[in-house]
C-alpha cells in the first residue's frame, strides 16, 4: 500500500502536503495511522504541480525512502502551486522498487497516483487503448515505451496506463477513474484501488479497499485536500465511504458511489 494526498486551490507549497502538518506524508512513510496494508512506507516517494509558465506539470520521483533525500525540504518550500500531488510508496510484494513505479504518473496534464493493488490481468485488456483494441491486451503494442503504455511493470503503473487513454479519448477525469476501477474491480476482487489523479483544474479520486479523507476550507486562500488519511488534528475531515468516486472542483466536492 502507499499514502498519498493532493491540494486544489490557492497556490501553496508542496511543504503543507509533506512536513507542515502534523500527520504529513513524511510522517506517514514511517508512521501511518490508519494503513490497513503495512506498516511503513519506504520504496520511493513522488510529487508533481503545476507551473502556470508550462503546459504540463512539473514531476519529481525517487526510489529511495522520503527521509533519506537531504534536498527534499528545500525544494518542498519552493515549490509552489494551486493543484500539487504527493506520495509515499510501500511497494506490492514482487513489484519493483524503482522511479517509474514511482507515482504520480504523469501524461500531457494529468498526473495520477495509485494507493494499492491489482492483479496486472485485471487491467490488461484496458491498457492503452480506451475500445479494447489491437494491441489492449498484455503488453502493449510497440512495447511498454510507447504512448500509452505502462512505463512499469508495477500493477500502480499498469492502472496508469489504462485510465490515461481514457482521459485522451475525452472521458471526464472521474468518469476515466471509474471504468476502470470499476473493471479492475469486478475481475479482481482482493483488488484495493484507490486512485487520485488531478489535471491542474480538477482533483478526481476513488476510494475502494482503503480509508480516503477529504477537507473543504471555504475561507480566502482556501481549497479542498484530499488524502489516504487526515493531514492534521482539524475539524472538518471526511470519511469518504467505501466504493465511491470523488470529484473535486473550484465550485465544491461531490461524492458518489461506484
Amino acid at each position: 500500500m502507499c499514502r498519498h494526498a493532493a491540494w486544489l486551490g490557492a497556490p501553496r507549497t508542496l511543504t503543507s502536503l509533506i512536513h507542515e502538518p502534523g500527520n504529513g506524508l513524511f510522517k506517514q512513510s514511517y508512521a501511518p495511522r490508519l494503513q490497513r496494508y503495512g506498516t511503513v512506507n519506504a520504496d520511493g516517494y513522488g510529487m508533481g504541480w503545476y507551473d502556470p509558465d508550462h503546459p504540463e506539470p512539473v514531476r519529481y520521483r525517487r526510489s529511495v525512502p522520503i527521509w533519506t533525500d537531504a534536498n527534499l525540504p528545500a525544494l518542498a518550500r519552493i515549490a509552489r502551486s494551486h493543484c500539487l500531488l504527493a506520495a509515499v510508496r510501500s511497494a506490492t510484494v514482487g513489484m519493483p522498487v524503482e522511479e517509474t513505479a514511482t507515482a504520480p504518473f504523469t501524461d500531457g496534464r494529468w498526473l495520477l497516483s495509485h494507493n494499492g493493488r491489482v492483479a496486472r490481468d485485471a487491467v490488461g485488456d484496458l491498457v492503452g487503448d480506451p475500445a479494447g483494441g489491437p494491441g489492449s491486451g498484455g503488453e502493449p503494442a510497440g512495447g511498454a515505451e510507447s504512448a500509452g503504455g505502462p512505463e512499469s511493470s508495477c500493477d500502480s503503473a499498469w492502472l496508469a496506463a489504462a485510465v490515461f487513454p481514457r482521459r485522451r479519448a475525452g472521458l471526464p477525469l472521474g468518469d476515466a477513474l471509474a471504468e476502470v476501477v470499476s473493471h479492475a474491480g469486478g475481475k479482481d476482487p482482493g483488488a484495493r484501488l484507490n486512485l487520485l489523479a488531478c489535471d491542474g483544474a480538477s482533483l478526481a479520486a476513488t476510494a475502494w479497499g482503503d480509508t480516503l479523507f477529504f477537507h473543504r476550507d471555504d475561507r480566502p486562500g482556501g481549497g479542498v485536500l484530499v488524502a489516504s488519511e487526515p493531514l492534521d488534528e482539524r475539524p472538518g475531515w471526511r470519511a469518504v465511504p467505501d466504493r465511491s468516486l470523488l470529484l473535486a472542483s473550484p465550485g465544491g466536492v461531490h461524492v458518489q458511489p461506484l
